[in-house]
């Protein structure tokens, strides 16, 4: 167990430039803004909207934009916490950090950057068997065989390089919201409409509904996981402590827009009996399109979900490292290679177990696990912020969030969990 740190200073001298004087190759500092944002952005599109959206309708039906809204009030106290924490302690396992300096407990933050990790790696074999269905609908062989096939080229793409990976993954992210903008413009516009109108989404007017709109901001709640992912490549981001809240909250902000107006459009379109039996939802909306509309919607959510996969699989094996690197873990789980400056062997467990759970368990598990772990390591993130502000620890040129943010943070949180667990 590592002695924890006692300030933000100590936590951030573990800079590149402040450990490569031991030889060891380092993570390259080589993110901007509209990158990190992209990034962010890239992760909770794919992991969300284009696969939750028929699980979602199926527990609050026509409510289910209601479902989205509450998740992303839930997710925005939480982000205000990540943008000040962030940018006290821009480092890779960034929670696990977070909650080293707020309790003083190696062995909590171990637990904490675990959570995290498993997180991603449950999130993204979500992610992979949406991309298998909707891979498919274009060539007739297993979906096994196709999310395994999605699985192993994305873990090659990650060990090629942070900037090539997320270079990719922002034009792959660019892709996938122009699908977004598409199915809204072909929803909105549907001359025979079979599902409710756009009034009827927004207006739940009995108990019964407003418990299943709680049931289903769980599920919604996992669309969101990816913001926090941003935390833990803050090691490589250029300017951390300007880049990191603008690219938080321009993220949680533009996803609730778009995840809001696809679902509303999704919902006039599509029954919501035929939207909730579907793993692939959102080509719904193109049923009586042309083949070649058809056809160009199924490339753009193939593509969407695998951005997903590859996002939380940088994520992912950034935490392991975090940890090993901080003598958490292994130190073989730290060694990053020369020439791509990747680590190398957290990348390849991180694949390996991604393909292990995506071929083990159903999407809807998965989806439901992600959001209880990411509920937890919510929790005490938020304490950790809390505890931090009452010990008076304060550092300048970071952003400062209210006392009132966290601890809206923990309720929130937790009521969503126990909501998730009754």
């Amino acid at each position: 167990m590592s002695n924890a740190p006692d300030s933000a200073s100590e936590l951030g001298s573990q800079a590149p430039n402040a450990i490569e004087a031991t030889g060891k190759p380092k993570l390259r500092r080589a993110l901007t803004t509209p990158m990190v944002v992209l990034y962010g952005l890239g992760v909770t599109i794919g992991a969300g909207i284009y696969v939750l959206v028929g699980t979602t309708a199926a527990e609050a039906g026509q409510f289910a934009p209601i479902a989205f809204l509450m998740a992303a009030l839930v997710v925005a106290f939480t982000a205000f916490s990540y943008a000040e924490l962030s940018t006290r302690y821009p480092v890779s396992a960034g929670e696990a950090a977070y909650v080293e300096a707020g309790f003083k407990r190696g062995w909590l933050a171990t637990i904490v950057g675990l959570l995290v990790a498993a997180s991603g790696m449950v999130s993204a074999s979500a992610v992979a068997i949406g991309a298998g269905s909707y891979l498919h609908e274009f060539w007739a062989v297993s979906e096994a065989f196709l999310t395994a096939c999605v699985v192993i080229v994305m873990g090659l793409i990650a060990l090629w390089g942070i900037t090539q990976s997320v270079t990719i993954a922002a034009v792959i992210t660019v892709i996938e919201i122009s699908g977004l903008v598409f199915v809204m413009y072909w929803g909105f516009s549907a001359p025979d409409p079979k599902g409710v109108s756009i009034l009827e989404t927004l207006t739940p007017s009995e108990l019964g509904h407003w418990v299943g709109i709680g049931s289903a901001s769980v599920l919604a709640f996992f669309a969101f996981v990816g913001f926090e992912d941003m935390a833990n490549v803050a090691e490589e981001v250029k300017d951390p402590k300007a880049t990191m809240p603008k690219a938080i909250f321009w993220t949680l902000i533009l996803a609730t827009v778009l995840y809001i107006g696809t679902t509303i459009a999704v919902l006039v379109a599509v029954p919501i009996p035929t939207l909730s039996a579907s793993s692939a939802p959102l080509s719904l909306v193109f049923v009586e399109a042309g083949d070649r509309t058809k056809q160009v919607f199924g490339l753009i959510a193939v593509v969407a979900t695998v951005n997903g996969v590859l996002i939380q699989m940088i994520m992912a094996s950034r935490v392991i490292y975090g940890l090993a690197d901080r003598n958490h873990l292994p130190a073989i789980l730290s060694k990053v290679s020369p020439s791509t400056q990747t680590p190398i062997v957290a990348t390849l467990a991180v694949t390996a177990m991604i393909l292990l759970l995506s071929l083990a368990l159903p999407i809807e598990a998965l989806a439901e696990r992600t959001s209880q772990i990411v509920l937890v390591v919510f929790i005490l993130v938020n304490l950790a912020l809390i505890r931090l502000k009452l010990n008076g620890q304060r550092v300048e040129g970071t952003v400062h969030a209210p006392l009132v943010v966290p601890i809206l943070g923990v309720v929130t949180s937790a009521g969503l969990l126990m909501i998730s667990i009754a």
